[in-house]
């Protein structure tokens, strides 16, 4: 899962990073007002941790964004804001959870597994596409009823396509879903991923649009 971390405090942001990429989020970072709303406009972000007193302004400014688009993503504030009050002012906003600051990892990851299961509920689990099954919550992936063990980048990478049949996605929007913020990406390292999925389907399955990008299923 793809996850934007909304906070201004150097040493809480890397702590933070640290341990929920080992949790297994793709996660990128921002420090203010300005360069969450960015990321939110460039990426496939889909859950929010976000801190609400920023340098730049209030934070409520990132969640009433998020709120008025079309495609409303989870958010969970994490801020030394912790009264009554405040509380209930976030969630009345629209938040999906608030934790306050001191706070327990453990208990962030258990709301964050929360509202993860709130998107799956969202989406079917099971994803196919010709021959191809692929089960997201068990993350199983079956070609011709044959199962498959894809390593995680390409797995990520197929999920993506088979989440967006018939539509083409550029290598881009591809690396946005398979990288983190700021992570080196090799200039062919879609390619290199299309060319190892390629030897695992029939040849056809995955296609490529010249100079656009990739699609599975039909346009």
């Amino acid at each position: 899962m793809h996850l934007l971390l909304v906070e201004d405090d150097t040493l809480v942001a890397q702590g933070l990073c640290r341990s929920l990429r080992q949790e297994g989020y793709t996660v990128e970072h921002s420090g203010t007002i300005k360069h969450a709303l960015q990321s939110l406009a460039s990426n496939e972000i889909e859950l929010v941790i976000l801190d609400l007193g920023l340098p730049d302004g209030d934070g409520s400014t990132i969640l009433q964004h998020i709120k008025q688009r079309v495609n409303v993503i989870p958010v969970v504030i994490l801020t030394a804001r912790g009264s009554i009050d405040d509380k209930v002012q976030g969630l009345d906003m629209g938040a999906d959870d608030y934790l306050a600051k001191p706070f327990d990892p453990a208990e962030l990851f258990a709301r964050l597994r929360v509202a993860s299961r709130r998107i799956n509920k969202a989406h079917t689990s099971t994803l196919q596409c010709d021959d191809v099954v692929m089960d997201t919550s068990a993350h199983t992936v079956f070609a011709n009823q044959r199962p498959l063990t894809l390593p995680r980048k390409e797995y990520m990478l197929l999920k993506a396509l088979m989440e967006n049949q018939g539509r083409v996605l550029s290598k881009q929007q591809l690396e946005n879903k398979l990288y983190q913020w700021g992570e080196e990406v090799g200039s062919n390292a879609i390619e290199v991923h299309i060319h190892h999925l390629r030897k695992k389907f029939p040849s056809d399955f995955i296609k490529t649009l010249r100079g656009i990008g990739y699609v599975v299923g039909k346009r």
